[in-house]
């Protein structure tokens, strides 16, 4: 009995260490593409970092006394019979009404003329990204508007439609800039371009996509990982069965140091493989979910002859940056400003941007037809925003996202390091979290009039698991610098693991054609 048991353990040995060879044959090319890349992705935010002059616009108030003409008085001038919103911007010394009128075209006019300012949007874009690189004197050499992320410009930045401005510089520096909030939505220069499509090459194997969806690059990754994920089980249970015959090698040849190498680092290394594996697999799978959160956008469209007032009467400090806005909810349409009061910080807590102050914002609704201030609504409108929007895209029954079912609601002007942290851009937004089996919460950016962000638990744990075991934020107390460095030598050491194996196989093959 006990010599059917010593075969079977025997043939069993046999069996692991042959397909465990076969799993790292496979898996070989996008380990050692996964590792060098991930080497490259913490080096690069030390070392090849690029900066920017400005990252956001600043002192951009209303100068009344450039005021002629009303909205209404505007519109009817330029024959526009209906607009879905507007806001005031400066700049080259001129006030505009930017309207996004109903075919989604951003147009500008004057304020004091009336007149359209030609061209205005790709004018305003370029004097934008300028003021950004706080250059005046590198030359334009294309604009180009983004209705879709892209290869260089990732979802991770969020903000959609936006001009890609390129300049002819030595850095061949690109700007994308959103117009309708005047934000800075990203810059690259040539260096981070160059990161950016290798990373996105080797990391994210984008070039499947390119060949022929993305659902097929998610199905080749998933199948990358889970071979991976095999062999490095495979590897666990060869070096438990061989416990023995391990300690007993005799590392007296390169291929014995080779073998041995490989497997003490295997182990020792076996933790942050699962973790890298298990993490990257969750997140691949996540990403079979179609991504709408760009398309949360509530756009009611405003008739011209209903916009009837004139800014000039609201009793405000014109002193402070305002901002204004058209809401139409409840069959009531409101003109809403936000005044931004700013508060001086010496340090950010994002490693990402530089020191800015942070603002806190007075939002006030005035009915349009009286300009009688009503009471603060904005946290009503959200509550309107998700069940609207809901109504559309059908998140969950209706009957969950009601006023009442509501068991957290917050405004948040800054972000936080749970669920809505830097990478959402969008501020302010008020968090309304639901009493619900999934415990949904949406995050609103009133001021646009859509949903910047919405998890529930399955986000959260895919959400932590990758925070956790794919960027090692538990080591965050330790700072930035040490945690990068812990990532740097465990991709490095995986790397260097797959290496020996790749030797030992490449020393078998010349063996057995020697054979």
């Amino acid at each position: 009995m006990k010599a059917k048991d010593s075969k079977l353990k025997k043939r069993l040995k046999q069996n692991i260490y042959k397909y465990h060879k076969y799993l790292a044959f496979f898996t070989i090319v996008p380990v050692i593409f996964w590792s060098l890349s991930g080497i490259m992705h913490p080096m690069m935010s030390h070392f090849f970092k690029p900066e920017i002059a400005k990252e956001y616009l600043e002192n951009q108030k209303i100068d009344t006394s450039k005021i002629n003409f009303t909205l209404k008085e505007v519109l009817i001038k330029n024959k526009e019979k209906s607009i879905k919103n507007f806001r005031i911007v400066s700049f080259k010394n001129q006030q505009f009404y930017q309207v996004i009128n109903s075919k989604n075209e951003a147009l500008y006019f004057n304020t004091s003329t009336a007149n359209l300012l030609k061209n205005g949007d790709n004018l305003y874009a370029e004097w934008l990204s300028k003021y950004f690189l706080n250059d005046s004197i590198s030359n334009v050499s294309s604009n180009i508007v983004l209705t879709e992320f892209d290869n260089q410009y990732k979802y991770i930045n969020r903000y959609l439609p936006v001009h890609k401005i390129s300049f002819n510089r030595n850095d061949a520096m690109e700007i994308y800039i959103e117009t309708s909030s005047s934000k800075l939505a990203t810059f690259n220069p040539k260096s981070r371009q160059v990161f950016i499509w290798f990373f996105d090459t080797f990391h994210n194997f984008s070039f499947i996509e390119k060949i022929s969806n993305e659902y097929v690059r998610i199905i080749v990754v998933g199948i990358s990982l889970f071979t991976i994920l095999c062999s490095a089980i495979s590897g666990l249970i060869i070096y438990g069965l061989f416990w023995k015959q391990f300690k007993k090698i005799n590392a007296t040849t390169s291929e014995l140091k080779t073998r041995k190498n490989h497997r003490k680092l295997g182990l020792l290394f076996s933790f942050f493989t699962f973790a890298f594996v298990l993490s990257g697999l969750f997140h691949i799978i996540k990403k079979w979910e179609p991504n709408t959160i760009t398309k949360l956008v509530y756009e009611p469209i405003f008739e011209t002859k209903s916009i009837d007032f004139d800014i000039k009467e609201l009793p405000l400090n014109w002193n402070e940056e305002i901002n204004f806005g058209l809401v139409n909810f409840n069959n009531e349409t409101y003109l809403r400003n936000s005044i931004k009061k700013n508060e001086k910080v010496e340090k950010s807590d994002s490693k990402d941007f530089k020191s800015k102050p942070k603002p806190n914002y007075i939002i006030s609704f005035y009915k349009i037809n009286q300009l009688n201030k009503s009471e603060d609504l904005d946290l009503k409108y959200a509550q309107f925003l998700v069940e609207e929007l809901n109504k559309k895209h059908q998140f969950l029954d209706k009957n969950l996202l009601v006023e009442s079912n509501q068991k957290e609601v917050a405004v948040l002007n800054d972000f936080d390091k749970k669920e809505y942290g830097f990478v959402n851009k969008r501020l302010p937004v008020i968090k309304i979290a639901y009493n619900t089996p999934e415990n949904n919460t949406f995050f609103i950016e009133t001021n646009t009039s859509r949903i910047a962000a919405k998890v529930n638990n399955y986000d959260r744990a895919e959400g932590y698991t990758f925070a956790l075991l794919h960027k090692f934020l538990y080591l965050e107390w330790a700072g930035k610098p040490i945690r990068d460095f812990v990532t740097v030598l465990t991709a490095l050491s995986i790397l260097v693991i797959s290496v020996f194996g790749l030797l030992i196989l490449k020393k078998k093959v010349t063996t057995n054609r020697k054979a």
